[in-house]
């Protein structure tokens, strides 16, 4: 039995977690040769309803309506999800395992050995709605600009370096990392599946198991399951099953900047008059209206939609509830609408910035998040202009 590889011995059951790296030969093979070894009462993989559905259907992306999922404000969720899929891509690239391809291995094993399986991961639209509510728009663009950071670098690992992900150490390092960085975004993409996954597995029928997860989960699952055998903790992960309402303070943080922009403005007012008033607001929606419209530009938007980014820029800030992409990103959609082909090749174009650029679905969602993020520069840029100008 490989490093890899643990067999628990809890409460009369026996539950052999594989640790695998997604993008490795060697896990493809080893999930494989343990359901084999073991041949278990139950497979439990670390993939829910919906990514298996995805994995096994490659037209999928072209049933996204991307209009649809920009109203629904589910742009920034797309277009993480899809520098995601970049990142293991190249991850997988030289190796020539695709993401996911030992998941599929060990439940292909179990369906010829007629074990049953069973799909023990949150659902990922919950996991990363989750992840993108405890994060604030900062945050947000930090994760995104390091998974794009990621998909498009240069470096690709060996071999050796794929099977390093599997070390403890090496895992204990990048979780350090990832915790400094973005540590609710830790919270919910680690620690709240291994509670998650571990509760699965426990309620997975049989004596004898075999889990297939992600290396980086097996020390916290190991724990969990142990607290779990223990009386320590409930099967019941209902609370992680759905998305919370933001707070009070969460909501009123984003009337925070629309409030001090108006009341820098209304103040300049009174203080020094109708002219230093109306110079303030020409001066921040030249700030604001100008980094959107950049944004746009950077992006290689149509005209049209630089303007729009432009004009919409001051309206979305003094209305939290609607990005200033909101808009760009319609109007990008509805000049360049995408093609079935841009669907199709999804896959492929994410794997390049060129191809991110070249793909209409993937350029309308970059138009959507730098415009937003040029306004949302432009306002704290222009904030202690507006409160030089009224006090």
């Amino acid at each position: 039995m490989s490093d890899t590889v643990k067999a628990l011995e809890l409460s009369g059951r026996r539950i052999v977690i594989v640790g695998t790296a997604h993008v490795s030969r060697e896990s493809v093979d080893e999930a494989a040769a343990v359901v084999v070894a073991e041949m278990p009462d139950g497979l439990c993989v670390e993939l829910d309803e919906a990514r298996w559905r995805s994995m096994n259907s490659p037209d999928a992306w072209e049933k996204t309506d991307i209009v649809k999922v920009i109203k629904e404000g589910k742009a920034f969720l797309l277009l993480a999800n899809l520098a995601l899929s970049a990142f293991q891509r190249r991850m997988g690239a030289d190796s020539g395992v695709k993401p996911g391809a030992e998941m599929q291995a060990a439940v292909k094993a179990a369906e010829a050995a007629g074990v049953p399986y069973y799909f023990c991961d949150r659902d990922v639209q919950t996991t990363l709605r989750r992840a993108w509510g405890k994060s604030n728009f900062w945050n947000k663009s930090k994760l995104l600009a390091q998974l794009i950071a990621a998909a498009f670098s240069n470096e690709k690992p060996d071999a050796a370096e794929i099977e390093r992900l599997k070390v403890r150490s090496e895992l204990d390092e990048m979780m350090g990392e990832l915790a400094a960085y973005l540590p609710s975004v830790k919270e919910v993409l680690i620690d709240e599946r291994d509670r998650y996954l571990a509760a699965k597995i426990w309620a997975t029928p049989g004596t004898t198991l075999v889990a297939i997860i992600g290396a980086g989960h097996a020390t916290g699952v190991e724990a969990w399951l142990g607290r779990l055998a223990a009386g320590e903790a409930t099967t019941d992960v209902s609370d992680l099953e759905s998305v919370p309402l933001p707070g009070l303070l969460a909501r009123s943080a984003g009337w925070l900047v629309p409030s001090m922009i108006v009341g820098f403005i209304a103040l300049g007012f009174f203080t020094s008059g109708a002219e230093a008033s109306l110079h303030m607001l020409l001066r921040w929606i030249a700030l604001n209206g100008t980094l959107a419209a950049v944004g746009s530009a950077l992006c290689l938007a149509h005209p049209l939609t630089v303007l729009v980014s432009f004009a919409a820029a001051p309206i979305a800030t003094l209305n939290p509830l609607v990005a200033v992409g909101f808009f760009a990103g319609i109007v990008e959609a509805w000049l360049r609408k995408p093609r079935v082909s841009d669907f199709q090749n999804l896959s492929t174009d994410v794997a390049t910035l060129r191809g991110f650029y070249r793909n209409k679905v993937t350029h309308i969602l970059l138009v959507f998040f730098v415009s937003s993020l040029g306004g949302a520069l432009g306002n704290f840029i222009a904030l202690p202009f507006l409160a030089g100008g009224a006090l």
